[in-house]
């Protein structure tokens, strides 16, 4: 990610002029003046290292998920996690599905579809097939952004099914594509500097689908298992595979502590963190590379039927090393999470109970009393911290440069 342009001059005076560096908004130069230990024409032998670096170009991340699979709720720990609540954007489209913060801009993929709502039900394709969707223009745009340009992105409307006239997008410190298909296009894959995959079993997908769309939209249970089932063979052949490529794996699972269990109410959630990726180095609990089975319940921890477990260790994900960190059960008092965050390992918090702060200031999300919101807020402390390492990096390099 190299973004920077050395350039030695030699001068009297040491002048300081800068290097341009096109297609960003920003620009940091750095100035390194070094004593020549030869001879030199010039008065002190003073030379001086320009280097002109954008240091603020956008990191890329994608967050890849079925709908109904907690996208959105990711979305908001993570834009916390960076400070400030992401908003649509000011004075546009009321329908827009971005979300912008001061750091943060996520984009909805839905975006890209191709066809319409009712081009898709012309052809008998659903939003989840890649023939609905346009991926030479996503292409395109994500990798325009990661270079610091601004792009005109089109906008999905999901009340009105139809696609409408496009908005514009400046690019952010991060940038956020979330959505159905974020690594199905190698192309756009390889643009991503993290990627996330949720990844929720069909018996707890099914559990809040009947919860969302019943409670909230007045489905009949009838039309629901019809809609899993119609959308089933394309997530299975489109969506699903994505995982194999992901940096990290938040599992939701039935929980094994009660024998039996279809309610969805309790969960065992799954943390799998690939290995050897750089700027990311897994948690752990205890003790790194061992495997541990810890029921923390008891006078530091408050736990009601069925209690709480944790598991930590290594695996293999899709032949790839990974650590898998494991929450089954339910807290009872977010302000106890603090017992079981100081147990943890590589949190990448800026302070002690960082964790425990973030879970309780939005105690009021999905997932905050169970391993989704514990995970998903991990996550987002990861992904700040691969972020800072990155823009370190970028910043290291010049000063690398000047000195061979």
């Amino acid at each position: 990610m190299a973004f920077c342009s050395p350039h030695t001059t030699t001068s009297l005076h040491s002048p300081r002029t800068t290097i341009p560096n096109s297609g960003f908004r920003q620009n940091q130069v750095i100035l390194f003046t070094t004593r020549s230990s030869r001879r030199s024409n010039t008065r002190n032998g003073a030379r001086t290292f320009q280097v002109s670096c954008a240091v603020d170009k956008p990191i890329v991340i994608g967050l890849a998920a079925d709908s109904g699979c907690g996208k959105s709720t990711f979305m908001r720990r993570l834009t916390s996690v960076f400070g400030g609540a992401a908003e649509p954007p000011r004075g546009g489209n009321p329908d827009s599905n971005t979300l912008i913060s001061d750091t943060t801009t996520v984009i909805c993929l839905d975006d890209y579809h191709s066809l319409d709502r009712t081009g898709r039900k012309e052809k008998g394709v659903t939003a989840l097939d890649p023939k609905a969707n346009d991926f030479d223009l996503m292409y395109e745009q994500v990798k325009a952004i990661k270079e610091g340009k601004a792009i005109e992105k089109p906008i999905y409307n999901h009340v009105t099914g139809l696609l409408d006239p496009a908005e514009l997008i400046q690019p952010p410190k991060i940038f956020v594509i979330e959505g159905l298909h974020p690594m199905y296009d190698e192309r756009v894959r390889d643009l991503l500097d993290f990627s996330i995959y949720l990844d929720i079993s069909n018996e707890v997908k099914f559990a809040w689908k009947i919860q969302r769309d019943m409670a909230e939209r007045g489905h009949s249970l009838e039309s629901i298992k019809a809609s899993i089932e119609a959308r089933k063979p394309d997530f299975d052949a489109f969506i699903d595979p994505q995982k194999q490529y992901a940096d990290a794996v938040i599992e939701v699972l039935p929980t094994q502590l009660i024998p039996d269990d279809n309610e969805g109410k309790v969960l065992r959630v799954k943390l799998i963190m690939k290995e050897g990726v750089k700027f990311f180095n897994p948690v752990y609990l205890f003790d790194e590379g061992s495997t541990i089975n810890w029921i923390p319940c008891g006078r530091k921890l408050t736990c009601s039927y069925p209690g709480i477990k944790f598991s930590y260790g290594p695996d293999t994900y899709f032949g790839q090393e990974v650590s898998v960190l494991e929450m089954d059960g339910q807290f009872d008092r977010l302000d106890e999470l603090i017992y079981v965050e100081s147990h943890l390992s590589n949190l990448s918090s800026k302070f002690y109970g960082e964790v425990t702060q973030q879970m309780l200031k939005h105690a009021d999300f999905p997932g905050s009393n169970n391993g989704t919101g514990l995970f998903q807020t991990i996550v987002g402390l990861k992904i700040r911290d691969l972020y800072e390492q990155i823009i370190a990096e970028r910043v290291g390099a010049p000063a690398q440069a000047a000195k061979v």
